[in-house]
This record gives C-alpha cells, structure tokens and sequence, in this order.
C-alpha cells in the first residue's frame, strides 16, 4: 500500500464488539464487494464490523445481501434537489457513527455534506489515474492495454481523483471480453478491498 492518509476524522470503533472499527457500506446494485465484506467481517478476529449498508435504490440485491446477513440497513432514493439529498445521506449516515464508509459500486457522485463527516473509500476497476468513471474496463479494452486492474482510493468531490490507496495489477488476455475481464478484476478487487479495510481497521498506514 501507499502511505496517503486520509484528513483525520473522530474514530468510532465500537467497545461492544471487541472495538471493531464501524463500517457503513453503500452498493447501488449486487453487492458482491458488500458480500465480501460481509464474509470477512463474519469472522470476530476481523478488527471491522459492517453496522449498516445503505443504498440509493430500493429493491438490489446489495440490501438483500445485508438483510440477510442481520445488517441494518437504510434507502436514501434521490428525492428533491441534489443537496438535500447530499443532506439526507449524510443524516442516514451518521445514524450509524462509522469509523469509515465504503462506497462498493454505488454509482452517485457523494456532495459535500456526506464528504465532509466521513472517511470515505471506492474502488475502481482500473489502475487510476488511467481510464476514470463508469466505464474503466471498457475504455481500458478499447485503447488496448496489455495490463489493468483495480484501484482502491479515498473519496473526494471528483470522480475517481482521490489519493490512492492500494492497486493490484490484473494482465489483459488476447480476445478477451470486457464481462470476462471485469469479473477477473472482481476477484482481485474484493481481496484488495478486504486488506484496505483491515489495515485501516488496524490503524496501519493505507
């Protein structure tokens, strides 16, 4: 990992579950980056704990995922004006104090008011600064690079400019499709997420 931190915020580890750092996640869909997480903080010797998943649609399998699991969670679809919704998230997300908020696939910009309270991780299928935005596996295929991957990194008002956190490098197969690519990423992607979280649960430098 790189040694960027992030600007510091007030802890909230949670002294019932053995201070496991708090963790909201927010998935726009599937959830498999969830799931993922899910599984890890299954485990009591992860020092991180899912306490909410929250979501901008209702319905996805991302909150099914949660529920199942016996995580709460919350839907904030997006009513009104752009800051109030900005406000409205922000709300839904405090109600859960959390140490840190993962954005796992969920596909809305985060405006000042959810920025400002939290720490704040993504991923992206992508080795950024290279091939930013909704379509990095594709555009990586289209300019025929030879190697791509998945980058994890903080949050800030841009999309995909935050300082980077930790990459991993996945190699392009000749004729491969970008629904074969992507997938592979995935698998690397949800193992990089899994060591972000911990080593920032841990307090080591990410």
């Amino acid at each position: 990992m790189s040694d960027v931190l992030a600007p510091r915020k007030p802890s909230a580890h949670d002294p019932q579950a053995g201070d496991r750092l708090r963790v909201v996640v927010l998935v726009s869909g599937s959830g498999t980056l969830l799931q993922a997480l899910l599984d890890a903080a299954a485990d009591p010797s992860f020092p991180a704990r899912i306490v909410a998943v929250g979501s901008d649609r209702e319905g996805i399998l991302g909150i099914e995922r949660a529920q199942r699991a016996g995580v709460e969670t919350f839907v904030v679809p997006p009513a009104g004006d752009r800051p109030q919704w900005d406000a409205a998230l922000a709300e839904a997300i405090a109600r859960h104090t959390p140490g840190l908020v993962v954005s796992a696939g969920f596909m809305r910009i985060l405006g000042p008011a959810v920025l400002a309270g939290n720490r704040i991780i993504n991923t992206h299928p992508a080795l950024l600064p290279s091939f930013p935005g909704a379509h990095g596996v594709r555009d990586a295929l289209a300019y025929g690079v030879k190697v791509t991957g998945t980058t994890c990194h903080w949050v800030d008002a841009g999309v995909d400019t935050g300082p980077i956190i930790d990459q991993r490098a996945v190699r392009v197969r000749d004729g491969e499709s970008e629904a074969d690519l992507h997938e592979r990423i995935k698998v690397v992607e949800r193992e990089m997420l899994i060591d972000v979280v911990r080593a920032l649960a841990v307090g080591a430098t990410a």
